[in-house]
């Protein structure tokens, strides 16, 4: 009996000998064995692999994914719309039984429908680089996380001088001092791995430009979306395959775009999405409390100054980590010789040097040579606010 082969004809040149079988007994020819074959089918049926890289922003997560399937209906109920705060009670403090303490919006055996469909948010980090400048500006950026996401809990990783700007705004329930940019020990680094993975977030927000490093620190922390900018360079090879989102930035220094630096995840944020229209860009603004005031208030009365009556002089040259000189700019800084210039040329108010450290008091002292002035030792962002306030403010 002859031995017929069931291979198409396509292949044929690998075989010693060729297939006695027609072709008509095979309809379709699969075209990934010899590609020089397909030039006489017509071109709706070569396929489409490549067709997600233009549907999808970030082609990493999977090529096969063509989006939302637009045959698939869910009703309104977690589809259109913003979503609801949630209405949990709050956890027992006074429970005994630790297993019984679970994340809000979860249950034991099923989390909230709209957390999957609608891509609610419950819980939020934000991973913030850079220092004062840098976290101040990020303030838009939360409120419009709050807007847009009712009864959202945001929290914030930054290093320990942007950690103190979360004194003045009263949307973020926690502030982490955890520095994206620096090197931690490993026993800090998977520390703060396990805290990421306990809290159970929803979303991850990072400002820092991320290589594969900082993409797998991401990663390990197990939350729905991860969302961060990326190096605009060959140091982002690799981050998007572990990464939800991506912005790629003009230049590896996001501060030298000053109050927009953000825009590319603002405009994110903001898109419209789900029935909801456009999210606008929500002002900066900050909250002062009472206890703040009345703190900063004793300093500078202390100084010999008065409410509305003198001039605040901030941004002396100096080597301390609280001269809150941003990397977008550079120069901010004036030397005490510039100063002095500037508070002789100042009447009718009294000067207020507010110094970094205290080893400038003695500089300012020496160089100034100005008797009337007064000199107020201040290291926090908020303590900077209130003493502005309270010059703008007319007794």
């Amino acid at each position: 009996m002859a031995s017929t082969s069931l291979l198409p004809k396509t292949i044929s040149p690998f075989l010693t000998n060729p297939p006695s079988l027609p072709s008509t007994h095979l309809t379709t020819k699969p075209s990934f064995f010899n590609p020089s074959a397909d030039h006489h089918l017509p071109c709706t049926r070569k396929p489409s692999i490549l067709t997600p890289y233009a549907m999808k922003k970030n082609p990493w997560i999977d090529i096969f994914d063509d989006g939302e399937d637009p045959d698939m209906e869910y009703g309104s109920l977690f589809v259109d719309g913003k979503q609801d705060e949630d209405t949990r009670p709050v956890d027992n403090p006074n429970n005994p039984y630790g297993f019984l303490k679970f994340p809000k919006g979860y249950n034991v055996e099923v989390a909230q429908l709209g957390l999957k469909i609608r891509g609610d948010v419950r819980r939020c980090c934000c991973m913030i680089s850079g220092g004062v400048y840098e976290n101040l500006l990020f303030f838009p950026v939360i409120q419009m996380l709050k807007d847009r996401y009712p009864g959202i809990l945001v929290d914030v990783l930054a290093s320990d001088r942007g950690k103190q700007c979360y004194e003045l705004n009263k949307n973020v329930r926690w502030a982490n001092v955890y520095d994206p940019d620096g090197d931690p020990e490993p026993a800090i680094y998977t520390d703060m791995i396990g805290v990421l993975k306990n809290r159970y977030y929803d979303l991850i927000l990072s400002t820092k430009l991320a290589g594969l490093g900082h993409a797998s620190f991401m990663f390990m922390s197990s939350a729905r979306d991860k969302v961060s900018y990326i190096y605009p360079n060959v140091n982002a090879a690799g981050a998007g395959l572990l990464l939800t989102e991506t912005f790629t930035p003009d230049s590896v220094n996001l501060s030298e775009g000053g109050y927009h630096m953000y825009h590319q995840m603002l405009d994110w944020l903001g898109r419209p999405i789900y029935n909801v229209p456009r999210q606008p860009v929500p002002p900066l603004r900050v909250s002062l409390s009472r206890k703040l005031k009345e703190y900063v208030e004793a300093k500078y009365r202390a100084a010999g100054a008065e409410k509305g009556k003198y001039i605040v002089i901030h941004g002396i040259q100096s080597d301390s980590k609280a001269s809150m000189q941003s990397r977008g700019d550079t120069d901010s800084l004036l030397p005490l010789e510039v100063w002095d210039q500037i508070a002789d040329a100042i009447s009718g108010f009294k000067p207020v040097f507010v110094i970094p450290h205290e080893k400038e008091r003695e500089n300012v002292e020496e160089i100034i040579y100005n008797e009337d002035i007064g000199i107020v030792f201040i290291t926090t962002p908020g303590q900077v606010s209130v003493i502005f306030q309270s010059y703008y403010y007319k007794s």
